[in-house]
């Protein structure tokens, strides 16, 4: 008898399918880090999302038998995780933001960026005023600009990415949280659609992976978009165009936001004279800096 089979006979409960998915979690050599960060909150979201249950469904309830039908969904769902080294978002086609659901497909990276901790906190102290402008560039799920708008209720925010199919994603998130009057999907290389605007406040997290980290990365992020991954060998191809144009794009008090991960000091050795102010992120992560219009347009003069 095969394992699928054993379980489909045997296991009857949620509980019973928490238990089990937990197990073979255990057994394998799986990378958490893109919904959760251990084996056992991976199995309750597995399991709970393949049901379209809650995560804070009722404990009492845990003891509820489920049909065969429910029950070859988990256990498709836990080899797909296991065997293909989908990530768990990609799977339920869902994923999770500042307490906000996004739809996420294949054509976006799935959400997890240390700027949230910059939105959270109305990004104090180095926001000058209210911003009425937003950009949010390299969009893909819209997360960060979409979260921004309903930061910010009197903000208009644009969000734009290579990516058309991304962009049908993030189109989808905008009417999901109702901010259609508010925030606008654009098309666009980096800056190329967006002649003649000003923003108050610009939000970027390209991609900035280099070839060696992506090379050895697990294999769960060779699921992801590489084009929103990776950016040349030391992974700022796309930071250097950006920092090169973003003064031309941003209101005189404006700043950027702009995350660049492991490529920090990559970074820091290309432009050892730039005063880039790196955050100190209250969730964790790494290589969050700020920058306002003057120091950018003297980087433009180097």
């Amino acid at each position: 008898m095969s394992r699928h089979q054993s379980a489909v006979r045997d296991l009857q409960s949620i509980q019973d399918f928490i238990r089990w998915t937990y197990s073979r979690f255990l057994q394998s050599d799986i990378f958490f880090g893109h919904s959760t960060d251990n084996a056992w909150d991976e199995a309750i979201q597995l399991v709970l999302g393949s049901l379209s249950l809650p995560l804070d469904f009722p404990k009492e309830y845990l003891d509820s038998r489920l049909t065969a039908n429910e029950k070859k969904r988990i256990l498709k769902y836990v080899d797909r995780r296991i065997k293909q080294r989908e990530p768990l978002p990609y799977i339920l086609g869902e994923a999770w933001f500042m307490g906000l659901p996004f739809k996420v497909t294949k054509d976006t990276l799935i959400p997890r960026s240390p700027i949230m901790a910059l939105i959270e906190g109305e990004f104090q102290p180095w926001l000058q005023q209210y911003p009425l402008n937003i950009l949010d560039m390299c969009t893909g799920s819209g997360c960060l600009g979409i979260a921004a708008a309903l930061t910010f209720e009197d903000a208009s925010v644009d969000i734009t990415d290579i990516s058309e199919a991304a962009l049908d994603v993030a189109a989808e998130n905008i009417t999901m949280h109702d901010v259609n009057d508010r925030v606008t999907a654009i098309h666009s290389d980096m800056f190329t659609s967006l002649a003649g605007k000003q923003y108050d406040l610009i939000i970027c997290n390209p991609p900035y992976v280099d070839a060696n980290d992506y090379e050895t990365a697990p294999k769960e992020f060779h699921n992801e978009p590489q084009l929103a991954l990776t950016s040349g060998d030391d992974g700022l191809d796309f930071t250097r165009a950006f920092l090169a144009q973003a003064a031309n794009y941003l209101q005189d008090n404006g700043i950027v936001v702009y995350e660049v991960g492991n490529s920090e000091v990559a970074l820091q050795d290309a432009y050892p004279d730039t005063p880039f102010m790196w955050v100190d992120l209250e969730h964790g992560g790494n290589g969050v800096f700020v920058l306002t219009k003057d120091e950018l347009k003297t980087l433009q003069q180097e």
